[in-house]
C-alpha cells in the first residue's frame, strides 16, 4: 500500500532512511538536512517535497532536477511557514524585542498588508495556515471517514463578555463538566465566553470551589481591554497548575484581541475565513452556543448550514445555553426550529439555562453520520 509521510525532526529522516516501506508523498519539514545522504533509489517514484529545510546545493540542484519541490526558508518573516506544530501561549507571548511579544509582532505584520497583501505574502499565509491545518489533525487524530479520535466540542459566545457575567460562570461549569465527561473541548480561542469555555476545560478534575476562586480572581479585569487582564489570567495558572487540555482556534484577523491562556493547544490563523469553517466542522460532537452578539449569530447560521446539507458527512447536536437570549430577545431557536423541518438535525436541536442539561444532552446525541 503506498503511503504518504510527513517527516518533521532528523530523528525522523533517519528512521525512515532505515525502514523498507515505500512512500508515495514525503514532506520533509524545517529539518537540517546537510551533510545528509538522500538515495535517489530510496525515493525512487516518490514525490518529495522540502519546506523550509537546510540542503547542500549540489544536492538541492540534483532534487529538482529530478522533480523535487523546494521552497526555501525566509527568515524576514516574523513567524515560520512550515511550523510542524500547534502554538502554546508561552510561544506566542514570548517577548522578542523592547518589551513586544511573538504574538503582537505577527499581528503588526499581518496587518500592514492584511487588505491588499502581495503574493508572496498570501503565499506565505496560505502556506502557514496549511502547517497549521495538518497540526491540527495531527492533534485530533483525524480519520478518514471525517471524524477524529478526540470528541471535540465547541463552545460560542460573545467575545465581550464580561468574567464577571452569569454566563461566563456558566460557560466554565459547563465547560468544565463536558471534559470531565471525556470530551475534548475548542474555542474561538480569544476573550469572554472563548475564555470561559478553556478555563472550564483546563479545571476538569478539580474542584468546583478551585473554579470559582478562579473567576473570582479574574474579575478583578473583566474585560480584555482592562489593565493587568493577560497578568491576572497567568496569576491564575500559577497558582493551580497542571490544568487539563484544550483547544483554542484564533485568527490574526482579529489579533486585537488576546488569545486565551487556558488553552493547552493554539492553531492560530491568518485567515479568518478557514479558522471559522474549521472551527465548526471538528467539533462533530456537538457547540454550545453562549449568549453572543453578531458573530456568533453567523457561526449559529454557518453551523446549521453544515448540518442540514451533512456538509462533512456528519450532523452533530447544536446546543443554546440562555433561553432569554435564544428564544426571547433574538428568537434564533424558534428560526432554527422551523429551518430545519423534516431534516434528522432537528431532533440534535436544544436550548437550555443549565450546564448540567447540556452535558446530558451531549451525552445522549453523538453526531449521526450521513
Amino acid at each position: 500500500m503506498r503511503k504518504e509521510l510527513v517527516i518533521n525532526t532528523l530523528e525522523e529522516f533517519k528512521t525512515l532512511l532505515a525502514d523498507g516501506a515505500y512512500h508515495k508523498d514525503i514532506t520533509f519539514q524545517n529539518i537540517n538536512l546537510k551533510d545528509q545522504q538522500i538515495s535517489a533509489d530510496k525515493f525512487k517514484r516518490c514525490t518529495l517535497t522540502f519546506l523550509g529545510c537546510e540542503l547542500d546545493k549540489d544536492l538541492e540542484v540534483e532534487l529538482i532536477h529530478d522533480g523535487a519541490l523546494i521552497l526555501p526558508d525566509y527568515n524576514e518573516l516574523p513567524y515560520n511557514p512550515y511550523r510542524a506544530s500547534l502554538y502554546t501561549w508561552q510561544e506566542l507571548e514570548k517577548v522578542i524585542e523592547k518589551g513586544r511579544t511573538k504574538d503582537l509582532n505577527i499581528y503588526e505584520h499581518f496587518s500592514e498588508t492584511r487588505f491588499s497583501p502581495s503574493i508572496n505574502e498570501s503565499l506565505w499565509q496560505r502556506i502557514h495556515d496549511h502547517a497549521v491545518d495538518h497540526a491540527l489533525r495531527e492533534l485530533l487524530g483525524a480519520r478518514s471517514k471525517g471524524d477524529y479520535e478526540l470528541k471535540v466540542v465547541g463552545f460560542m459566545g460573545g467575545h465581550g463578555t464580561l468574567r464577571t457575567d452569569l454566563f461566563f460562570s456558566k460557560t466554565a461549569y459547563t465547560a468544565k463538566a463536558i471534559t470531565e465527561h471525556g470530551y475534548f473541548v475548542a474555542s474561538g480561542g480569544g476573550p469572554g465566553i472563548m475564555e470561559a469555555a478553556n478555563l472550564g476545560a483546563y479545571f476538569a478534575g478539580k474542584s468546583d470551589q478551585a473554579l470559582a476562586e478562579a473567576i473570582r480572581k479574574l474579575s478583578f479585569a473583566p474585560h480584555y481591554t482592562d489593565d493587568g487582564y493577560m497578568e491576572i489570567a497567568k496569576e491564575v495558572l500559577h497558582e493551580f497548575p497542571e490544568g487539563q487540555e484544550s483547544l483554542a482556534i484564533p485568527t490574526w484577523f482579529y489579533g486585537h484581541e488576546p488569545s486565551n491562556v487556558f488553552a493547552s493547544h493554539i492553531a492560530k490563523y491568518f485567515s479568518n475565513s478557514i479558522r471559522e469553517d474549521t472551527l465548526l466542522a471538528i467539533c462533530l460532537h456537538g457547540i454550545v452556543y453562549a449568549p453572543g452578539s453578531a458573530g456568533t449569530t453567523q457561526e449559529i447560521f454557518m453551523d446549521a448550514a453544515q448540518n442540514h446539507y451533512a456538509t462533512f458527512g456528519y450532523i452533530s447536536p447544536m446546543v443554546f445555553l440562555g433561553r432569554q437570549r435564544y428564544e426571547m430577545d433574538t428568537m434564533l431557536f424558534p428560526v432554527l426550529k422551523q429551518l430545519s423541518n423534516q431534516k434528522a438535525y432537528q431532533r440534535l436541536l436544544m436550548l437550555t439555562d443549565d450546564p448540567e442539561e447540556v452535558v446530558h444532552f451531549i451525552e445522549k446525541n453523538p453526531p449521526i453520520k450521513v
